[in-house]
């Protein structure tokens, strides 16, 4: 995953308020056992509809989504955050977000913006008038920024850490693989245990460098 600190790109508004997660991926693509190719599941009943806004030529590659309040709730099904990665999109901006989403958005390299609705409907605005109408996350700042203005936002600090350094859960087991495999030399062999592959975490961080190497 590449860092992410600060993000510019066009933003496009959503008009809805408690956006769950099934409206955002519908169940029957969550069958998928992939974490990518989503992207035409993303608000896959709404796209049905005539004129609906993301379709609109004027809203192509727009990477910031603006949205409602209550953005995310319902099921914790993390394809919601793929579809929205898929989608092209980098960060929302809402008010309010589902607990399980945002934790799925930051393990997923998306960023909840959680901003007053007061902020979100001056940005739904600008953007509506102008489809060009940019936003800045700064991750690393924490801001907001847009047309010469800037708000704070908050983000669980070990969730922020890891994007800025462009790192997810499973590369942080893999860097202390030899901190696992010196723990897992001293358990005594009596202890009950799953068993497992000849692998030392040392060899699965490189296959992990090199997939192909394991074929």
């Amino acid at each position: 995953m590449q860092p992410l600190i600060t993000h510019t790109g066009r933003a496009v508004a959503l008009r809805r308020d408690n956006i769950d997660t099934d409206q955002i991926v519908p169940g029957e693509y969550c069958k998928r056992v992939v974490k990518s190719g989503y992207a035409d599941a993303l608000f896959a009943r709404w796209r049905k509809e005539p004129g609906f806004v993301l379709d609109r030529p004027e809203h192509q590659g727009a990477t910031v989504l603006l949205a409602g309040q209550n953005f995310g709730i319902g099921s914790s099904r993390e394809h919601a955050v793929w579809a929205l990665k898929d989608g092209g999109f980098t960060a929302v901006v809402a008010t309010g977000f589902g607990d399980i989403f945002r934790r799925n958005a930051l393990n997923n390299g998306l960023v909840p913006v959680d901003q007053p609705l007061e902020v979100v409907e001056e940005l739904m605005a600008a953007a509506e008038r102008d489809p060009g109408f940019e936003v800045t996350v700064d991750l690393q700042a924490l801001e907001l920024r847009a047309a010469g203005r800037r708000w704070t936002f908050t983000a669980e600090p070990r969730a922020r850490g890891l994007l800025l350094q462009g790192l997810d859960t499973i590369e942080v087991t893999i860097q202390r693989g030899s901190l696992i495999d010196a723990y897992e030399s001293r358990r005594e062999p009596w202890l009950p245990a799953i068993p497992r592959g000849s692998a030392t975490a040392a060899a699965a961080a490189a296959a992990a460098q090199d997939p192909a190497a394991t074929r």
